[in-house]
């Protein structure tokens, strides 16, 4: 046992499923046109993997497979998408499959340029290789000086046969022939770093982003500039033409600023202020449409449409997830398919479990949302809410008023959200005497009937407020619940009991209604945590000194105690069935403890710290969120679809690092996970447990059950007319009678002269059994006869019983024999009920020669004890066990 719990490396419960709410990072994204389908698709990347959307709908296509390390920088042509990582970069087919591999740069790769059938890749250290695509060979290799010419931007020129375009952070730019490997001129630049190249709608203009913000309209054949712009907010950091008629130029920045210029006028046209929250990774005309697609570092993918008079652009559709480490995340629901989630970035969002269309954002908390509409403030910033800290949810009357509490960093005020209009709610919940700016909101819980909130301070104050009219409804305690902050709240589900927690290390509880303290507790140490299960009435506590207790609100006593985390416990999570407690701590583990058991049952460690848990109502997935990661990330619980052995962990097992999934839902299914072999051992259980335990046999009752009224079921099924001969061959092959049905082998009919006089000597030829039973006798041996009458049905045994006197056969000696059998069945206390249905039917038929019988009669007072003292020894047994359930059933614990 003890090596098969070593063996095991990852976590025997949870299996990495997919990450939620992943839709962009700060790698450029990459439009691709299908000659095919007639559709734009464009592709974002996602760490180690990328998504790929259709932009009609900005429906999810495909997910690509994983790479080893994160994706560095993205290109596509026609048929492939490539996507380097680290020193090596591989082609995609269908989105989705690596079809070739490219390796032989020493650094790290940062620029991708299709070229036909080869394609350009340069690294960090100068050097640009010309590949074959489909051989993976290199066809040319140049390197360059990093400290003349580092390449920090590539442009393949229309039109321009086998030239490329390279622009340098020292400014100049150099075209290079590189079919002839020549190079054919160099610019001298503007003296500042390239930053990006496009080409423009007209032959032989180019597009030249540079870090001083200005774009420069340049003529590579005459080495002219067309026109300059300039940009007040950074370097440049992509550009884009319109090609629908209208000759407007977009230009990004690390603001997430857009400037949008006319190139007719040669003047800044308009400006899309916080397209993005952080720099514009990437931004794209489509071809032919007024149509940009844009993405940022800020997890979002977004479509502007081009349809304003004044040329505007507008927001079409769009993908989005947090922009910054989320901060907590709950379930919402029955259903397990919506998860609500918090951020540093002040959102609130909902995820579904289903399908990325489900998602919604209810967006930033505002100070004043009725003054921000009334005076339409663009710049929301000054009066939008610190981020949520805190929140509780419950669905109960969703639809008639708010249903989410929410407490924020450093405020006194709650917030009440409304999840099916997806906004802010219409109260702060903050007690109307208190004015001073250092008390804030702690612990937030609501009603399971979803009426009331409760909310505890920073100062050991805990109120409780109407979720429908936001009016004060009281507050536990004279002046406060607790001389600390108050750590956390729970009511249970009936509304009877409260229970609060504060710093100072007491665990309160009291009357809901009358505000009245019930009892208190003191922990050995100030709580950080505290969590109910209402369906069992189980509340969690995680203390500062890295343990857990568990206790019962019915008892108000410590049931179970934790220890074995070495940092503090972020978060805690119960299964629906309140059977497993799962902790997330600070040294990158997470725990599931067995509460029935007392034992920890699960352990794996992650590279980045979990700072929450939660388990789905439904008990199928766990979704964790993690230190500087955007995502939400569910893990599938592997004990519902296949057999897990939950055997307590040893204290010297030391858990693996298990990666974070991703974006990919079919992740690849781990040996450990296929050989159930290493975790579980097969148990065969014996014929006997002891020799001192009665044992049954494994037979169906109905093989000895109805011994004793064989006489009565043979008369209900007397048939009312003799059988039919039928008239022609059987169809089927002919059986032997008997329980187990076997072919009657055709008969050898070799002589045909043979007599048809039937021998007498097979009249009175004995049967196996009385054959069997004269030879235990002599070597005291009956298992074979017992086996021949365990394969017999009912009749048979009967038959075999009757013919044991002498009237029909028998002998004494036989029926001696028989009782013998009887006695070594209840000597050895197997096949018990067959020994007493055995012998109760054998007195039936016999029981009047007995007693003129001395040897038999001597056996049967012999079997007579024999049978007593094994009742008599079950009776108390079953009295015994009759006893304590009666007791359980009816005593008050």
């Amino acid at each position: 046992m003890e090596r098969a719990s070593e063996r095991r490396t990852a976590s025997a419960l949870f299996a990495g499923f997919r990450a939620l709410g992943l839709f962009s990072n700060d790698i450029p994204h990459v439009v691709r046109f299908s000659a095919l389908k007639r559709r734009f698709y464009v592709t974002t990347c996602v760490g180690k993997s990328f998504h790929t959307y259709d932009v009609q709908k900005l429906s999810l296509v495909a997910v690509s497979n994983s790479v080893p390390q994160d994706i560095c920088c993205m290109a596509a042509d026609g048929r492939l998408v490539f996507a380097a990582y680290g020193n090596v970069f591989s082609a995609f087919a269908r989105n989705k499959e690596i079809v070739h591999t490219f390796k032989g740069h020493k650094a790290e790769i940062h620029f991708l340029q299709p070229f036909g059938d080869h394609i350009i890749s340069v690294d960090t250290d100068g050097i640009l290789i010309i590949w074959h695509i489909y051989s993976e060979e290199e066809y040319l290799q140049l390197t360059f000086d990093k400290s003349v010419f580092k390449i920090s931007a590539i442009l393949h020129p229309s039109t321009y046969l086998n030239k490329i375009l390279l622009g340098s952070e020292q400014g100049s730019l150099q075209l290079w022939n590189v079919k002839s490997n020549k190079l054919l001129y160099t610019f001298p630049g503007w003296k500042v770093g390239v930053t990006a190249l496009q080409q423009a709608p007209a032959v032989d203009v180019v597009a030249i982003g540079l870090m001083s913000g200005q774009v420069i309209i340049h003529n590579i054949k005459f080495n002219e500039t067309l026109m300059k712009f300039r940009q007040d907010w950074g370097p440049i950091t992509s550009i884009s033409f319109r090609t629908d008629g209208h000759p407007v130029m977009a230009a990004g920045s690390p603001c997430g600023h857009i400037g949008l210029w006319d190139l007719e006028d040669k003047k800044l046209i308009n400006q899309m202020r916080n397209a993005h929250s952080t720099a514009i990774a990437g931004l794209t005309f489509l071809h032919r449409e007024p149509l940009l697609v844009t993405n940022g570092a800020d997890n979002a993918l977004r479509i502007w449409i081009f349809d304003g008079p004044t040329g505007e652009g507008r927001l079409l559709r769009f993908r989005m997830g947090h922009s910054a480490p989320l901060t907590n995340i709950r379930y919402y629901g029955q259903n397990g398919q919506q998860i609500l989630s918090a951020s540093q970035d002040g959102t609130l969002q909902s995820f579904s479990t289903v399908h990325e269309k489900f998602n919604k954002s209810l967006g930033h908390g505002l100070i004043n949302k009725k003054r921000v509409k009334r005076k339409g403030l663009q710049n929301t910033m000054s009066v939008r809410l610190p981020p949520i800290t805190k929140f509780a949810a419950e669905e109960a009357r969703e639809s008639d008023w708010d249903g989410i509490i929410a407490c924020h960093q450093g405020k006194l005020s709650c917030s009440t959200w409304n999840y099916q209009k997806s906004t802010i709610g219409a109260y702060f919940l903050k007690p109307k005497e208190l004015k001073k700016d250092d008390i804030t909101a702690t612990a937030v819980d609501i009603t399971s009937c979803g009426n009331f909130a409760v909310i505890g301070l920073s100062s050991g104050t805990v109120d409780v407020y109407n979720m429908q009219s936001g009016i004060h409804r009281g507050s536990f305690g004279k002046d406060q619940a607790h001389k600390g902050s108050v750590r956390g709240v729970a009511v249970d589900g009936l509304n009877q009991l409260t229970v609060t927690t504060g710093s100072e290390g007491l665990l309160k509880f009291w009357n809901f209604k009358n505000k009245i303290l019930i009892h208190s507790v003191s922990l050995s140490s100030s709580p950080n945590i505290m969590l109910l299960h209402r369906d069992s009435g189980i509340l969690g506590l995680a203390l500062d000194d890295f343990s857990i207790s568990v206790l019962d609100i019915e008892t108000r006593k410590i049931v179970r105690e934790f220890s074995g985390h070495q940092g503090q416990i972020n978060d805690m999570a119960f299964s629906p069935d309140g059977r497993w407690l799962i902790s997330a701590a600070m040294d990158c583990s997470i725990r599931t403890w067995d509460l029935p058991s007392g034992c920890l049952i699960d352990c794996f460690l992650l590279d980045s710290a979990p700072l929450n848990v939660s388990m789905s109502p439904t008990g199928d997935f766990l979704a964790t969120s993690h230190v500087d990661h955007l995502g939400i990330y569910l893990w599938s619980n592997i004990s519902l679809y296949s057999v897990v052995s939950l055997r307590p962990l040893p204290a010297d097992y030391v858990p693996s690092i298990v990666m974070l999934p991703g974006t990919c839902q079919t992740q690849e299914v781990s040996e450990e996970t296929v050989e159930p072999s290493d975790e579980l051992i097969e148990y065969d259980s014996p014929e006997q447990l002891n020799e001192q335990l009665v044992t049954l046999s494994l037979l169906p009752e109905s093989r000895w059950k109805n011994l004793l009224n064989l006489d009565v079921i043979k008369k209900k099924n007397k048939p009312k007319e003799p059988p039919k001969v039928p008239k022609s061959a059987p169809f089927f092959i002919p059986t032997i009678p008997g329980l187990v049905p076997r072919y009657a082998a055709p008969e050898q009919n070799n002589d045909p002269q043979q007599s048809k006089v039937v021998n007498l000597g097979v009249l009175a030829q004995k049967s196996d059994f009385c054959l069997k039973l004269e030879e235990g006798l002599v070597n005291n041996k009956y298992d074979t006869a017992l086996n021949l009458l365990k394969e017999s049905g009912p009749s048979g045994i009967e038959t075999e019983l009757r013919s044991l006197s002498p009237d029909c056969g028998g002998s004494i000696e036989v029926m001696q024999s028989f009782l013998k059998m009887i006695g070594m069945m209840l000597d050895r206390k197997r096949d018990f009920e067959l020994a007493q249905a055995y012998l109760a039917l054998f007195l039936k038929l016999h029981l009047k020669m007995l007693p003129s019988e001395p040897v038999l009669l001597e056996e049967i007072t012999n079997l007579s004890s024999q049978v007593e003292e094994n009742w008599t020894h079950l009776q108390s047994l079953f009295n015994q066990s009759m006893c304590i359930l009666n007791y359980l059933k009816s005593a008050l614990l």
